[in-house]
């Protein structure tokens, strides 16, 4: 597909995937999504979509450090209700990449359920950031907050954007418009993919592992 070019770029997330394995979808159960994988669910490249790409990218680091994060094996709470703001794109990117889903996921095979995923994915949840992840065999979470804010648009914005919400701007204006904005998640996805300012993790500590 035409992406921009910085989209090779951009780090990867790895995991171990089970139920592959287990139906004989892959031998190995390794999946490797990139950031186009999470663009193609969304349906566009912003902010947000960066933003909830590195978040979970940062919470699956701080969970598995050097071991390979299983998809399938790990919750996800988010704070704000799912109708709420950017709550469901960001959610939907989380499912993407860790398998959580909420009533709607897979239900699991056999009476024990295994491999479900449903019910994974949590909203409402009073958690004092914009997501959390949790591994279900340890029980081990990480809050995560996401400072945009951090990356700020081009000057030029100041007068493009609202032009281009308003459907006022000429064909060269919509295309410097679309450059600038791109630009923008560039400098977010590869200037500061690592930044500990714009991705911000903190352990988060609870009593016992797996809430299902």
């Amino acid at each position: 597909m035409d992406f921009p070019a910085f989209f090779d770029q951009i780090p990867t997330v790895s995991l171990r995937e089970p139920l592959a394995v287990f139906l004989g979808a892959s031998k190995s159960g390794i999946f490797t999504y990139c950031y186009a994988d999470a663009v193609k669910l969304a349906g566009h490249s912003c902010p947000t979509v960066a933003g909830a790409y590195l978040m979970v990218r940062k919470g699956l680091a701080c969970l598995y450090e050097d071991e390979l994060p299983e998809r399938g094996g790990i919750e996800v709470c988010m704070r704000d209700g799912r109708d709420q703001g950017t709550t469901g794109v960001i959610a939907a990117i989380a499912t993407l990449l860790t398998g959580a889903a909420p009533e709607t996921g897979f239900g699991g095979i056999g009476a024990n359920r295994r491999f479900a995923r449903r019910d994974f994915l949590c909203f409402d949840e009073p958690i004092n950031g914009i997501m959390a992840l949790r591994r279900r065999d340890t029980g081990c979470g990480v809050i995560l907050d996401l400072d945009v804010t951090r990356v700020p648009f081009d000057p030029e914005m100041r007068i493009l954007f609202p032009k281009a919400v308003a459907g006022q701007v000429d064909e060269a204006e919509e295309a410097r418009f679309a450059a600038l904005w791109q630009e923008r998640v560039a400098r977010i996805l590869l200037e500061h993919a690592d930044d500990p300012e714009l991705v911000q993790a903190r352990q988060w500590k609870m009593p016992h592992p797996g809430r299902h």
